[in-house]
């Protein structure tokens, strides 16, 4: 009887060690799985965003950073809301100071390739994109001081902005993105000191739009948008119509596919009197305008995006740390629904906008603290927080530049 205990109290004891060193085991094996999970999350997710159904992706944005230009890449979740995962050089300089355009950075209709500018360096940088991953494909020159680019079809064109002489540039995009400057095809805007603020192809690619920034006495009209018209071979007009805007300083633009555009209009930044205009573009390249300079009661509007389903406009005021909604009727008319949908702070400097793939989420850059902010879009233009992602930009020292999908 005293044996059988014995033999009872060993197997209990053995039970008893085995399973502690199971749960050991399982803990060890949990903490790894975890930890594995960490490290494999990029991988995993990048694969199902093959897939035809995605629904998260990826936000770019760029440093602009003299010693090194950068771009800082994040995870778009489903539900909109950002993680920063890494940053990849582009093996080009930027400038330090803000590149004070729109279109620094720019996707492919397809996202399959990434465009961004070295303004430091005078060069173009392309990569591939899958998921969050960037392969860097070319790296060519650019003429002096590219500050924007705009794409349509087969077809590349970039803003030069230098005073040296500001003007544009075109390049043929191959299959695999890589891009080969069209000879000779660099055309000068219609004034010297334009100080342009973006280059943006119609919808259709027949016409370039470049926006002057500066008010220039000594032309008529003194605010201006020049329009050059694309030819067959893919070069632009040798000389740009010069058209007037309803408003002072016309910063940047956004097209609606049916040619309707909106204009923002930051009046020098004065305070309270940044605006916007809609216009409608006629395929000569000039503008009829149909809603004139509609305030919006913000300071130093410069950034502006149209939603996918073209009803609604955003823009980002630089002076007072807001972002404008606006709706955009059919017949390209704009309101304003509210001149501080959403409100970061007076020391943000909101700047560039971009929208996911599917429309459902806008995304901010803030140059005034190194941050990427995620909104969701809900009924009527408005906005719901999904927060902000800070680390890897410069804080308040020239970051420009943002593309999502």
């Amino acid at each position: 009887m005293l044996r059988l205990t014995r033999i009872v109290a060993l197997i209990s004891a053995l039970v008893a060690t085995l399973g502690t060193a199971a749960l050991a085991s399982s803990a060890t094996f949990a903490q790894g799985m975890r930890g594995m999970t960490a490290a494999q999350e990029d991988e995993q997710e990048d694969r199902q965003d093959t897939s035809s159904n995605r629904r998260s992706g990826a936000v770019f944005a760029m440093t602009n950073e003299t010693a090194g230009n950068m771009i800082v890449v994040y995870r778009r979740r489903n539900d909109g809301t950002l993680r920063r995962i890494r940053s990849v050089r582009t093996r080009g300089l930027g400038i330090g100071v803000d590149t004070d355009t729109q279109g620094a950075l720019r996707l492919s209709n397809d996202n399959r390739f990434l465009y961004a500018v070295n303004p430091g360096s005078d060069d173009l940088t392309v990569f591939a994109v899958n998921g969050t991953n960037l392969k860097l494909v070319q790296k060519i020159n650019a003429g002096d001081q590219p500050l924007s680019l705009t794409l349509s079809g087969n077809l590349l064109y970039v803003l030069n902005g230098s005073v040296a002489g500001n003007g544009i540039r075109g390049f043929r995009v191959a299959n695999d993105g890589t891009l080969t400057e069209l000879p000779d095809s660099f055309r000068a805007l219609s004034s010297p000191i334009a100080v342009p603020g973006i280059v943006e192809f119609s919808p259709d690619g027949n016409v370039i739009l470049v926006t002057h920034k500066t008010t220039n006495v000594l032309l008529s009209p003194q605010n201006a948008i020049d329009a050059f018209t694309i030819g067959a071979d893919g070069y632009a007009s040798a000389m740009p119509i010069r058209n007037a805007t309803f408003g002072l300083r016309p910063f940047s633009l956004a097209f609606r596919n049916d040619g309707k555009l909106v204009v923002v209009e930051s009046f020098n930044a004065a305070p309270n009197l940044s605006a916007a205009s809609s216009y409608q573009l006629k395929p000569d390249g000039t503008l009829e305008v149909i809603s004139g300079s509609i305030p919006n009661g913000q300071t130093d509007v410069c950034w502006v995006v149209i939603t996918n389903d073209q009803r609604y406009a955003f823009t980002a005021n630089f002076g007072s740390g807001t972002i404008s909604s606006y709706r955009f009727d059919s017949s390209g008319d704009l309101s304003l629904i509210n001149g501080s949908a959403a409100s970061l702070g007076e020391t943000s400097q909101p700047v560039d906008l971009s929208l996911s793939a599917d429309g459902r989420f806008l995304f901010l850059l803030l140059r005034g603290t190194g941050g990427v902010a995620a909104f969701r879009i809900g009924e009527g233009g408005s906005l719901t927080s999904l927060g902000v992602v800070v680390g890897g930009l410069p804080v308040a020292d020239g970051a420009s530049g943002l593309a999502a999908y």
